[in-house]
């Protein structure tokens, strides 16, 4: 509980940051997602396993508690010779990585069917990206209509850690919060979608989290794009369609709430501003008292 709604935003990021627990697991996560993946993919394979790694919110630091799903980038080797033979089927390859693991419960997941998802007796489960490198950089990842797309997590990071160094380190802090919010409310957009997006609208921002928050519900820049390789990242949401249309009308009433909620912490009634950031953020964000 919190007496004032700057308190309240204080001990709700703090929840929200996973813990040493969470960040073991997920690390966890990607060694054994490597053990099961090499006892068919060792180095007699005419695609070996080369490496897996954290990639996502766990390895940019924008996730939230509870951990739900660990991204896991599975990197396979004799990059060439695999392309050409899976180049006009991409879904070949992506469901020979998940028939290795069919002696455990997985299934096709993803955008358009880009990974494989491991189930744990407990979560979180692990995403598993299958790719093959590029030369220069950058993967080619399997898409679900059977072509593939291009992904570079690492060019990814490097330009979310540059916003947030460029912004005084608040561009993390604004995606979490957003990820919370998105979660309260039907999950409207995609977590990466979501990142870009907050990471893209601001040249300055300071610790006011609550005015910040306001700013961008009434921003609303959902058009956007991957910041490498240019793709499109609202292509799940078509102009017009109801997904959309859902995502705007809850972005237009957080806006409105958030404006009742500033104008309240402003005559020094926290109770009403943390009623109403409880509304927008979820029932975990603290109460007054």
């Amino acid at each position: 509980m919190a007496t004032t709604t700057a308190k309240a935003f204080a001990d709700f990021l703090t929840k929200l940051e996973p813990t040493s627990t969470d960040q073991a697991v997920i690390s966890g996560r990607s060694t054994s997602v490597s053990g099961y993946l090499k006892t068919t993919f060792d180095a007699d394979s005419d695609m070996p396993l080369v490496s897996t790694s954290v990639i996502g919110s766990g390895a940019k630091g924008t996730g939230i508690r509870p951990v739900e799903d660990v991204d896991i980038l599975a990197v396979f080797g004799n990059a060439q010779d695999v392309y050409n033979k899976y180049a006009g089927d991409s879904k070949q390859f992506l469901y020979r990585v998940k028939n290795a693991l069919d002696g455990y419960r997985v299934e096709v997941v993803g955008a358009r069917g880009q990974a494989v998802r491991l189930f744990y007796t407990s979560g979180p489960h692990a995403d598993i990206a299958p790719v093959l490198p590029v030369t220069g950089g950058g993967y080619y990842l399997p898409a679900g209509d059977g072509s593939w797309v291009f992904t570079n997590p690492a060019q990814d990071l490097t330009w979310l850690n540059e916003r947030n160094a460029a912004l005084n380190h608040q561009v993390k802090p604004m995606v979490k919060l957003a990820k919370a919010w998105n979660r309260t409310h039907s999950r409207r957009f995609r977590s990466f979608h979501l990142e870009v997006m907050v990471a893209s609208a601001f040249t300055t921002l300071g610790a006011n989290h609550r005015q910040a928050l306001k700013v961008w519900f009434a921003y609303q820049n959902i058009t956007v794009a991957a910041p490498t390789g240019g793709q499109a990242l609202d292509g799940y949401m078509p102009y017009g369609s109801t997904r959309r249309t859902a995502a705007i009308n809850l972005l237009n009433s957080s806006a409105e709430r958030a404006t009742n909620a500033l104008a309240a912490e402003d005559r020094g009634d926290h109770a009403e501003a943390i009623r109403l950031w409880q509304i927008i953020l979820g029932s975990d964000f603290p109460a007054f008292g």
